[in-house]
């Protein structure tokens, strides 16, 4: 259903067109000194350029993805995946003129797709260089957002709701005074709906995924105790490892999500499905951090950011961050929007109860729907936000949500009670999941949802920073009341309720999924701990799948729901037999793998590891299929991680895996290879402690994709193709992103190194043209330390493949204190072989097999 959009929501929206159109930074951009162009450079960026500096900035392009075929789109997933292949396929095509140039230029670059943006690192001549293009539309200097600072009360353990074989008990706590306030348990109990079938997701700190009152609404939670994370948590930061395991290290992330789910009375819409993207660091916010996980929001990816499904999109996504007056993440609100994603954000917590335009991006530009906070009794809290917006001078906030002494869930299984609009931003998430779950045909439908919410607010007076008495920059529209706008709702759902059982024994059988598929239009739901599920579905004929482990699948096909009938279909389900399975991991070279980790996702069988011969065994695992992930224990070296999947049949399975070659996120591969080594002929003038030199490639040699003719040999043991660098004598890990970061090398044995009378630093060439091989060698190379030994190795180019080899001779400690490894330009992406690990022997070498950029 459509609903017209108001005066003032169409005014909004034709402001935020106007913006994607223009692509324009908000705020008075400054423009580059001597450029003729209509590109616009921030003044923060000329700053950090001025005196010869160099910053990380991104370039925005000025043609933008026309999203208006995602709009058009019936269902949820398929304006995701018309987003996303626009968005893709144009950033791909808009910005290869400008990657060509900088690859020319040797200038390492990060791409984006969902704001059309490429970051660079440079200083005041590339600045002007690029304000100059055609195709630019401005300069952005990187920053961070921040979350709100966090007050805290004494924390309380919470008291888990969890059975004793961990499905949920159902048994709800009272509501927060925020949940009532908001009328949030009036509409569980008038429309029975707690947000069933409704995938939430929040950008932010993280969230503990296990807090007792998360858990079960975790979208990776298999419902059998087993968890799968790939498509359910993202973690472009770094900062909770390599594993693709959840963490929260501030706290902030897993406080708002259960502002939206949480069970136990602290969530808005506690059945609702939770999903997370890791975009702040800790109480800090990147730009590139924001911008992968706004790309991660509309496309999940597993945790390594590759084979991205649009079609498990959230539906709603949380942002309680912001800061500062020019942004760009407009660009990625409108793409949400177009593929139907609601977004809520914080307005910011920089007001004083009475200056007006103090509400902060992006919750303050148009395209966004902002948040501001009141308190228990009900007045405007001191430090909410106020419009009219700087940026573009819209009417902001858009609406008001509790924000003051707000207990919500924390991390270590506890409670903590804090204030701010990123409080009340989630209260406003869990609303709109409410909303949809009680009308699903507004499912996608932005504007109309905005209109309800809208409506449905109570009005609040206060016009001293303009406005009206029923819309004002104060309040937005007023204070949220989603009872108001379910009742104001279209009510044409048809309620579909049952009960899943063991077939046998007639017992409830909690942790069922349920699946209600309508042409592309999926709805999820899980059974509680008496079997029963509830879904509220729009008219049509449904496909009804239900699957949990130990369960042979049940399927009820062709299922006519009218409006006006509600339906009652309950399963029964066969239990499976189960049968042994069990096989020998092999490493990269075909060699047994001990110690690997071996998990069965989709079941609730603990791992398995690997004994001395590479062998794992499962004793019993019901028939069905499952996910099989193998994971190397450290030191990794170029074992990659095994994701594929087995079926257990009606006999025992015996499954052997050979993991594959460990690969960067450009698909430059590493492995063992055979030991051939190229004397030196010619020697370069290079010695000392730190020093470098630039040698000329007898053929061209690719590196991430940009072709070079010449490259700087260090003394410390590195190839450098972007500068000649000294001073690299503190080896760190890889990649190191940020203006001081190693980038675009190829690192042997980078430790620090010095070469005194007996070393020497010698090149060689050898075989024909088409077939030449070049070789980097370090003949004897001392430790400036005093460490005991010396190092012989080499770095050999092959130009008919490509690859890259680095070969060892003699490395005392067997490297112990050296990182080896290959890095891009930009210092995001490398294939890290060894940090600081003992793994080097004598007389072997690692290929590195360069794959397409």
């Amino acid at each position: 259903m459509h609903l017209p959009l108001s005066p003032r929501r169409a005014s909004v929206a034709w402001a935020a067109a106007a913006l994607v159109a223009a692509a324009v930074l908000t705020g008075p951009p400054a423009t580059a000194a001597g450029s003729p162009s209509s590109a616009h450079v921030d003044s923060a960026l000329l700053d950090a350029v001025e005196k010869g500096g160099e910053a990380s900035f991104f370039v925005v392009l000025k043609d933008q993805a026309d999203l208006s075929a995602a709009k058009k789109q019936k269902t949820h997933a398929k304006a995701a995946e018309a987003a996303y292949e626009e968005l893709r396929a144009h950033a791909g095509a808009s910005q290869r003129p400008l990657t060509s140039f900088l690859d020319e230029e040797r200038v390492g670059h990060t791409d984006y797709w969902i704001a059309n943006a490429v970051q660079v690192t440079g200083g005041r001549d590339l600045v002007e260089r690029l304000a100059k293009r055609s195709d630019v539309a401005s300069l952005v200097k990187s920053r961070t957002y921040r979350l709100d600072e966090i007050e805290t009360s004494d924390k309380e353990v919470a008291s888990s709701r969890l059975n004793a074989d961990g499905t949920d008990s159902g048994v709800d706590g009272a509501p927060e005074w925020g949940i009532a306030d908001i009328n949030a348990d009036d509409v569980w109990n008038q429309y029975e709906n707690r947000g069933e079938g409704i995938v939430i997701a929040n950008v932010d700190s993280g969230v503990q995924f296990d807090h007792p009152d998360l858990v079960a609404g975790y979208r990776g939670n298999d419902g059998n105790g087993g968890f799968t994370h790939d498509y359910n948590f993202y973690d472009p930061t770094g900062q909770c490892g390599t594993s693709g395991v959840p963490c929260d290290n501030n706290g902030h992330g897993t406080h708002t999500m259960g502002t939206m789910v949480g069970k136990n009375g602290v969530g808005v819409a506690p059945n609702a499905k939770w999903i997370a993207a890791k975009g702040c660091e800790s109480s800090s916010c990147s730009d590139a951090s924001l911008l992968d996980a706004g790309q991660w929001i509309l496309a999940p990816t597993d945790h390594n950011g590759q084979n991205p499904r649009p079609d498990l999109a959230p539906n709603i996504v949380n942002n309680s961050w912001g800061g500062g007056d020019t942004t760009f993440y407009q660009d990625i609100v409108e793409a949400w929007n177009a593929a139907g994603i609601f977004e809520a954000f914080a307005a910011g917590n920089d007001g004083n109860g009475t200056t007006c335009s103090t509400a902060h991006a992006p919750g303050s530009q148009a395209p966004s729907y902002g948040v501001g906070a009141y308190d228990s009794s009900g007045k405007i809290a001191s430090f909410s936000g106020f419009g009219p917006s700087l940026v573009d001078g819209s009417m902001k906030p858009d609406i008001s949500a509790p924000g003051v002494s707000i207990r919500s869930t924390w991390p270590g299984s506890s409670y903590n009670t804090i204030n701010g609009t990123s409080m009340a931003t989630p209260h406003v998430a869990g609303a709109v999941a409410l909303l949809w779950s009680s009308a699903p045909s507004l499912i996608g439908h932005i504007d109309e949802t905005r209109d309800l919410l809208n409506e449905g607010a109570r009005d609040t007076d206060d016009t001293h920073c303009g406005g009206t008495a029923d819309m004002n920059n104060v309040w937005g529209e007023g204070k949220l009341d989603i009872l108001a706008s379910v009742d104001k709702a279209p009510h044409t759902a048809v309620t579909v309720t049952g009960k899943v059982t063991d077939k046998a024994t007639g017992s409830a059988l909690p942790g069922i999924v349920v699946k209600a598929t309508a042409g592309s239009d999926t709805r999820t739901v899980s059974t509680g701990p008496d079997g029963a599920y509830r879904l509220s579905l729009s008219p049509g004929t449904y496909d009804f799948s239900l699957s949990g482990y130990g369960y042979a699948t049940g399927t009820v096909s062709a299922v006519e729901l009218v409006t006006g009938r509600p339906l009652t279909q309950d399963v029964a389900l066969d239990a499976v037999p189960t049968h042994g399975v069990s096989g020998t991991v092999l490493d990269v070279t075909g060699k047994p793998l001990p110690g690997a980790k071996v998990e069965l996702n989709g079941s609730p069988i603990a791992s398995a590891t690997t004994d001395a011969r590479g062998a794992y065994s499962f004793a019993k695992v019901a028939e069905g299929s499952f996910g099989l992930t193998v994971t190397p224990a450290a030191p990794v070296l170029c074992n990659g991680v095994h994701t594929g999947s087995i079926t257990v049949g009606t006999t025992d399975l015996i499954k052997n895996v050979q993991v594959p070659a460990r690969t960067d996120h450009s698909g430059i591969s590493c492995a063992p290879a055979s030991y051939s080594w190229i004397a030196g002929s010619k020697k370069l003038a290079l010695s000392g402690d730190e020093d470098a030199a630039t040698v000329a490639l007898p053929f061209p040699v690719k590196h991430y994709g940009v072709s070079y003719t010449s490259a700087s040999v260090t003394t410390d043991g590195l190839v450098d193709f972007l500068s000649s660098r000294v001073g690299d004598y503190d080896n760190t890990a890889l990649p190191t992103a940020g203006s001081n970061g190693v980038k675009g090398v190829i690192a042997p044995l980078w430790d620090d190194l010095t070469l005194d009378r007996k070393s020497t630093v010698q090149t060689a060439t050898t075989g024909t043209t088409g077939n030449r091989r070049f070789a980097i060698v370090w003949n004897n190379a001392a430790y400036a330390d005093g460490t005991s030994g010396r190092a012989t190795f080499e770095v050999v180019f092959e130009e008919a493949t490509g690859a890259v080899t680095v070969q060892y001779r003699s490395v005392p400690d067997k490297g112990a204190g050296a990182t080896v490894g290959i890095a891009d330009q930009a210092g995001t992406d490398a294939l890290q072989y060894a940090y600081n690990q003992p793994v080097l022997t004598d007389g072997t070498a690692i290929r590195f097999s360069q794959g397409a950029k």
